[in-house]
C-alpha cells in the first residue's frame, strides 16, 4: 500500500464531466489499495472571473477579502469531486484549508505554507476514505483565509505530500510530461522520463509552465518525488513509464543523463536601461534597493564598463506585469540614482538552456552563442548559473531560437518518435 497525493489543475476540473473523469482516476488508485489524498484547483477560468469581480468592486480592494473571494473556486471543486467519488462508491470527504488546518504566513494573496496539521487527515486515510483538499488556500495566525498566489495548488499538493509523508505526488495536467522544449514550437521535442529537482527548478523559473517554481523548490527541500502526467490520456513510453518523474540527482543514472535537459522561453519580461549612472560605490544599491522594497523581482542584470566620463549604463529585466510599477519607482528615485534617461522595452524574450551536465562539460555557452550568431539572432543580455545559460533576444526571433538550439544540442527526437 502506498500513500499518494493526486493534484488536478483547472483544465482537469472544468465541468462535471471532467470532474467525473478525475473521480474515475482517483477511484482506480483507491481500488489498488492506496491511501489517497487529492488536491484540486478551481475550474479553468474561475479564478480569473473571481479576480475580475474584486477589481470591479474596488480597484483598491482589501487583500484579505480578495483571498476570501478567490479561494471559493477551489472550495466548489473539492465539494463536487467528493460528491462524484461518493457516487462511484468511494468514501470521500472534502477538507478545507482551515479544517486541517494548513497554516500559512499572513501575506494575503501570496502567503507561504508553514505547517500542516495531519492528525485528522491521517485518521481519515487510515479508515480508507479519500481526502479531497482545495489547493491554493490556507489559514493565517489570525484565522483569516489566505491564498498562495497564482499556481499555488501545485505548492499545496507538494506541501500536503511532505506533511503526510507520501510516497509520491502526482500532478495531473493537460500535458503528458515534461518535454525538452515546448512541442508546439518543436514537434520533435522529446518527453523526459526523469528530471532532477534542480533542472526542473531552473526550467520553471525561466518560462517552462508545467509546474509552479515554488512547488519544485519545496519538493527539492522536502525530498518529495513528483510525477507530471496527463489527466486526459494514458500514454506510456517504450519502457512503460507514464509521465515525467522529478527526483533527486541520485535517482538518475549516468546513461540517462544528458548534457542539456531542456530549452525554455519566456516572453513575460521587460528590459529596463538606465543611462549614464554615476560610477561610484553604492550607485547600484540606489537602483535595486527601492525595487526590492516595492516587491519587484529583478532578473538579468548587465552593467557596462564605465565610460571615461565616470558613468555607466545599467540594464536589467523585470516581469512585464511589474514594468509600470518599476518605472514609477525608478522615476521617484531619479535623484539618488542620478541617471540621465530611463529606457524600457517589452518586445523581448528570454531563452534558456538547462542541464546538470553543464557542471562537467565546457562549451555549452559557446554552442549557444555560435548557433544564434549563425542565424543572425542578436543577444541583448546574458546570465548564467551552474546549470543554466540564459540570453535575452527580440521576441520575434523566439521560435527560431528555440528550434535551432534544440537541434544544436542534439535534443530532436527521431521523426517516428516526434511529439
Amino acid at each position: 500500500m502506498a500513500r499518494i497525493v493526486m493534484k488536478f489543475g483547472g483544465t482537469s476540473m472544468a465541468g462535471i464531466e471532467r470532474i467525473r473523469n478525475v473521480a474515475n482516476r482517483v477511484k482506480a488508485e483507491w481500488e489498488a489499495g492506496n491511501q489517497v489524498a487529492v488536491v484540486v484547483s478551481a475550474m479553468s477560468g474561475e479564478t480569473d472571473r473571481l479576480v475580475g469581480f474584486c477589481k470591479e468592486a474596488s480597484p483598491l480592494y482589501d487583500l484579505r477579502e480578495y483571498d476570501v473571494v478567490v479561494s471559493s473556486g477551489e472550495q466548489v471543486t473539492s465539494g463536487l469531486l467528493a460528491i462524484a467519488l461518493q457516487a462511484l462508491g468511494v468514501p470521500a470527504r472534502s477538507w478545507l484549508g482551515w479544517q486541517l488546518p494548513i497554516h500559512t504566513s499572513s501575506a494575503h494573496s501570496s502567503a507561504r505554507i508553514g505547517t500542516i496539521d495531519t492528525d485528522a487527515l491521517n485518521a481519515s486515510l487510515a479508515d480508507g476514505a479519500v481526502a479531497v483538499i482545495p489547493g491554493f488556500q490556507g489559514l493565517a495566525d489570525d484565522n483569516r483565509v489566505t491564498t498562495l498566489g497564482r499556481g499555488g495548488s501545485d505548492t499545496s499538493a507538494v506541501a500536503v505530500a511532505a506533511a503526510m509523508k507520501a510516497d509520491r505526488c502526482d500532478i495531473y495536467t493537460d500535458v503528458d510530461g515534461v518535454y525538452t522544449t515546448d512541442p508546439r514550437i518543436v514537434p520533435r521535442a522529446r518527453k523526459l522520463t526523469k528530471v532532477t529537482y534542480e533542472e526542473m527548478l531552473e526550467l520553471a523559473s525561466v518560462g517552462a509552465k508545467v509546474l509552479q517554481t515554488r512547488s519544485v523548490g519545496l519538493a527539492m527541500k522536502e525530498g518529495v518525488r513528483v510525477r507530471v502526467l496527463s489527466s486526459f490520456e494514458d500514454k506510456s513510453d517504450d519502457d512503460g513509464h507514464r509521465g515525467t518523474l522529478i527526483v533527486g540527482e541520485e535517482e538518475i543514472d549516468d546513461v540517462e543523463r544528458q548534457l542539456i535537459t531542456g530549452i525554455a522561453h519566456d516572453k513575460n519580461e521587460a528590459k529596463v536601461t538606465l543611462t549614464n549612472v554615476p560610477d561610484r560605490p553604492g550607485a547600484v544599491a540606489h537602483i535595486f534597493g527601492p525595487l526590492a522594497e516595492a516587491g519587484i523581482n529583478v532578473d538579468m542584470i548587465v552593467q557596462n564598463v564605465a565610460h571615461a566620463t565616470g558613468s555607466t549604463d545599467v540594464t536589467f529585466t523585470v516581469p512585464r506585469a511589474e514594468l509600470a510599477r518599476a518605472l514609477d519607482v525608478l522615476e521617484k528615485s531619479k535623484g539618488p540614482i542620478g541617471y540621465d534617461a530611463l529606457i524600457h522595452d517589452t518586445k523581448i524574450a528570454k531563452i534558456s538552456v538547462v542541464g546538470v551536465g553543464m557542471r562537467s562539460h565546457a562549451g555549452v555557452a559557446a554552442t549557444m552563442f555560435d548557433t544564434l550568431g549563425e542565424r543572425r539572432i542578436n543577444i541583448l543580455a546574458i546570465t548564467t548559473s551552474e546549470i543554466k545559460v540564459s540570453v535575452l533576444i527580440h521576441e520575434d526571433e523566439t521560435e527560431l531560437a528555440v528550434r535551432v538550439l534544440h537541434t544544436a544540442y542534439g535534443l530532436d527526437a527521431p521523426e517516428d518518435e516526434a511529439a
